[in-house]
Order: C-alpha cells, then sequence, then structure tokens
C-alpha cells in the first residue's frame, strides 16, 4: 500500500497537470496560429445552426446504369454486324430488353450481350451482376440482379456523403455534422449557419457537366428531337432551347480545378477550369476538328453556355462566360471543384435552432452540472470525512481530465453530451464509495489502518473493474449501433470511465497514502 514511487507519483500528477493544460483552449484564445489549439466544439442544439435531412434519388442511380447499359449494348450489337434492333431501358422492371430483327443474327447477337454482361461484372465475370435471358422470337432481356442495385445504391450513398461534405467545406462551414442515417438519406448539421438556402442550393445540384457538340443543322423549335440529339434549355435565353448532341466528348468528372474570376477585358465574372490529362487530350482532339462550330457546355441538362470554337484549345485549360455574379461564378467553381453527385439529393426534413434556444440550453446544463457536482460533494464529504474530500478533489480532477481528452480529439458537445458528463460524475464516485465502504468494513473487523486500506482497495477494485467493465462494453455498442446525438452520448460516457477508473484507483490512492505516510498513529478518518 505505502509503496508508491516516485515515478508513479510523478506519472499521476503529470496526468493531471496535462490534463488542465488542455483545458486551456477552451478558455483563452489561441496566442499563435501555428500552435495546436484544440478545442471542444458545440453541437446544433448548443450553438444554433440549421438540420437537413437529404435523401439520395435510387430510381434515378438504376435509370443512369441501365441507360449505361442499354446505349453499351447498342455498341456491342452494332459491332456484331446487327443491323436492325431496338433496345429499351426498363427502369421500373430493373432490366433492358432488345429485340432483334434478323433471325440469322441471333447467335451473334447473344454472343454480344454475352460478352456485355462479363465485360460489366467485378472480377472478370467471377460475379455475376446482370443476368441474360433469351426467347425464340428474338428478343432479350438483361436484368440488374438485386445484390448488385444493392451495392449500387450503397457505393452511391457513400460518394454522395464525400461530395456533400467537400461542397459544405468549400463554403467555410466550421464543424459541420454529415452522417448516414438509413439506406437512403444523409444527416447534415450546421452549426452558426441560421439561413441554410444557399448551402440547399448547392447540395440540390447534381452538378454533373460534359461538354458535347451543337447539332447545328437540328432546328430546336420541332417538336420532336431527331435520334442522338437533345433538345436542352438555354441558360443565356429564357424560353430558348439549343439542340445538342447526345454524345458526351469531355465529361466534367476529368476536370481538376475550377476558380471563379473576371475576364480581363471585359471584367464580367467567369469561371476557370483545367482538365486532367486525358480531359486535356480529348479537348484539344474535339476543338482541333471542330473549329468554327458551337462547343456547348452542360451543367444538369441545361446549357450554361455555347460559344464557337476559334482555333484548337490545347493547354486543357477553359473560361465558362455566361451571366454570372461573384456569388453565382463562386458557387459553380465550388460544385466543380467537389465533383458530380452520383444521383440528385432532395431535402426531406428541415429545422433551424436559434442561438438565444443554443443559450438557453448552455445555461439550462452548466446549471444542472453544477448542482449535480455540488450535491455529490456535499454526499461525499458529509459521509465519508477526510476520505470523502480526497474522493471530491479526484472527482474534479476527473472532470477536468474528461474534458481535457474531449478537447484533444476536438468533440462536439451537444445536450445528450451535457447530459453524459453529469451522469459521469455520478458513476465516478461509484468506486470510491466501494473503497470506503470496504476499509470501514475492514476497521470494523479490527484490522489495522494500513492492512484495512490495503485491503479495501484490493477487494474493491475487482468490483470496481467489473462494474466499469459492463458499462464501457455497453456504450461502445451505443457508439456503433447509434447515431447522431446518441452517439456523443455514449463517447463522453465512455471516456468518462476510463479517466474515472484513472482518478479512483491511482489518484485517491495517491492521496490516502500520503496522508497515512504522515499520520501513522490516527484513526482511519472514514
Amino acid at each position: 500500500m505505502l509503496n508508491f514511487s516516485r515515478l508513479k507519483t510523478a506519472l499521476v500528477i503529470g496526468t493531471c497537470v496535462l490534463g488542465a493544460l488542455l483545458c486551456l483552449p477552451n478558455l483563452l484564445p489561441a496566442p499563435a496560429s501555428w500552435l495546436p489549439w484544440r478545442t471542444i466544439h458545440l453541437g446544433l442544439d448548443l450553438r444554433g445552426g440549421s438540420y437537413l435531412l437529404l435523401e439520395v434519388d435510387m430510381n434515378a442511380v438504376i435509370r443512369e446504369r441501365l441507360d449505361s447499359l442499354a446505349d453499351a449494348a447498342r455498341t456491342g450489337l452494332r459491332r456484331a454486324g446487327v443491323a436492325r434492333f431496338l433496345v429499351t431501358p426498363l427502369p421500373a422492371q430493373n432490366r433492358i430488353a432488345a429485340r432483334i430483327d434478323e433471325p440469322d443474327k441471333l447467335d451473334a447477337a447473344a454472343a454480344a450481350l454475352r460478352e456485355l454482361i462479363a465485360a460489366n461484372s467485378p472480377g472478370g465475370g467471377a460475379r455475376a451482376d446482370l443476368e441474360l435471358d433469351t426467347a425464340a422470337d428474338g428478343s432479350f432481356t438483361i436484368t440488374l440482379l438485386p445484390a448488385a442495385l444493392k451495392e449500387r445504391a450503397n457505393a452511391a450513398v457513400q460518394q454522395s456523403i464525400e461530395i456533400v461534405r467537400r461542397r459544405i467545406d468549400e463554403t467555410g462551414v466550421v464543424d459541420p455534422q454529415i452522417a448516414r442515417q438509413g439506406e437512403n438519406r444523409i444527416v447534415v448539421q450546421l452549426p452558426g449557419i441560421e439561413d441554410p438556402n444557399r448551402i440547399k442550393q448547392l447540395l440540390g445540384k447534381t452538378a454533373r457537366m460534359t461538354f458535347r457538340m451543337v447539332a447545328e443543322d437540328v432546328n430546336p423549335n420541332v417538336s420532336v428531337p431527331p435520334p442522338g440529339v437533345d433538345f436542352l434549355p438555354d441558360e443565356s435565353y429564357a424560353g430558348a432551347k439549343i439542340a445538342v448532341r447526345r454524345r458526351v466528348d469531355v465529361d466534367g468528372a476529368n476536370l481538376t480545378d475550377a476558380r471563379a474570376g473576371q475576364n480581363s477585358q471585359t471584367g464580367d465574372w467567369v469561371v476557370n477550369f483545367t482538365f486532367d490529362s486525358i480531359g486535356s487530350r480529348r479537348f484539344a482532339d474535339i476543338s482541333r476538328a471542330n473549329v468554327g462550330h458551337r462547343f456547348a457546355i452542360v451543367l444538369d441538362d441545361k446549357v450554361i453556355s455555347a460559344p464557337v470554337i476559334r482555333e484548337a484549345i490545347t493547354g486543357g485549360r477553359g473560361q465558362i462566360s455566361g451571366h454570372f455574379d461573384a456569388k453565382s461564378a463562386t458557387d459553380l467553381s465550388v460544385l466543380l471543384r467537389a465533383g458530380a453527385l452520383p444521383a440528385p439529393l432532395t431535402v426531406v426534413e428541415e429545422r433551424s435552432v436559434g442561438p438565444e434556444l443554443g443559450a438557453d440550453a448552455i445555461r439550462a446544463g452548466a446549471w444542472s452540472l453544477a448542482v449535480g457536482l455540488v450535491l455529490v460533494v456535499v454526499f461525499m464529504a458529509v459521509f465519508y470525512g477526510l476520505f470523502g474530500w480526497f474522493a471530491n478533489i479526484a472527482l474534479l480532477a476527473n472532470l477536468v481530465l474528461l474534458i481535457a481528452v474531449l478537447s484533444l480529439f476536438e468533440a462536439t458537445l451537444t445536450l445528450p453530451g451535457m447530459a453524459g458528463i453529469l451522469l459521469t460524475l455520478g458513476m465516478a464516485v461509484d468506486a470510491n464509495i466501494l473503497i470506503n465502504e470496504r476499509i470501514r468494513e475492514e476497521v470494523r473487523n479490527g484490522r489495522a489502518p494500513l492492512n484495512a486500506m490495503e485491503t479495501g482497495f484490493r477487494r474493491a477494485f475487482a468490483t470496481i473493474v467489473d462494474s466499469n467493465a459492463t458499462a464501457f462494453l455497453a456504450h461502445i455498442m451505443l457508439f456503433f449501433f447509434g447515431a447522431g446525438p446518441v452517439r456523443g452520448f455514449a463517447v463522453t460516457i465512455t471516456v468518462g470511465i476510463a479517466t474515472s477508473m484513472f482518478t479512483a484507483t491511482m489518484l485517491v490512492r495517491l492521496f490516502m497514502v500520503r496522508w497515512y505516510a504522515a499520520n501513522r498513529q490516527q484513526p482511519l478518518p472514514v
């Protein structure tokens, strides 16, 4: 019991001092920008802000997948020498249907479609994502299997989360919380943002940019576009349409950078963009082959610019001009830098929390924490005397260490997190109560003071470990299977269990050892 080495003493005291130092950033401004100044961040319910629940349009994901397969099937059938066929995507049935009007080409068509299935299966066909059905009348169906649908939907949600995070980070929002909810929904919390309209506009755009040639020989005023041509609205002129080739010559996925700027000659706002090596090569080839023709820049099925190619563009750089102001040019550059969403996002729920409500929540949480702390301190002091005061000092040290760890990881504190801190204070004294009661029992059994203290700590330790281990495992499960504020509550309790174990079994024991070393002849104050 008395064998508390100088090294162990230094480690215990040093840990408490380090915890106090890590808490300082929450009270003081950063003295220098280069200094790591980690603090606890306030969540939406404490700081105020906006809450958005977004839903990924899975029908669009399936429709795009089937359209891609249909284009690939048409290309494969042409290469196989099939001239008369009809390929139709059927999104409602998760399949595409193909009809061949040349009976002597049925075997060639079936081979081409089987080759398509092998090319679109992971691992070179090791696991089939598509299923081919044939009929004697020359009709074929390619069905997207449920496992493939689920995998593609999961990938779409994960990709959407990453792009949403990039777009929000580009706007400068501090400490956004972005997480998946369910199968196809994304929760976005924006602390400090009371009017999320601009964020909603950024998140609501798919931002898929393509570069396509204008069909200059097609009249966009006719009712039905010819095959291979789309009539898309012209952003420069309200109500006008432009005939654009359906084939994508250069994809916006090849963009590496996009920045808002001003034209040096006219002063108008523009968006300057840069391609990667693949995009630069394609852009150069297309512009070299189509000098004097119009090249449409299409964003989310709208033509934002359709300039005439004056000369071959070989540097991999370009400029988007239009009716931009500073805000719209900046927003477009943010969308292009972040990348295109795999499917549209819909806002299904929106909530706003004012800063006044957040301030009230902080005051209420602080009062409850203070009152709870005072009640625990009084209880321990009244029932256990000096050893109770040792436990109270350890309780304050536990609170400091808890805040220090949360600050170190820059955790976000919410109302459930504050409740977790209060609950941690109550749980922290449990170990001290067990220790003090065991020491009292040993004293009543006639043991000497030193022997009573040693036996009390040893017998209480197993119970303390068992109770904290079960609570620790329960809150670990709560963290992994919970969501949002529930996870914050679990994190606070989990960290609190670890710090309370340290203060109860190390710091309090150090205090008792030092007291006994100085007061060997006195009875134990329990």
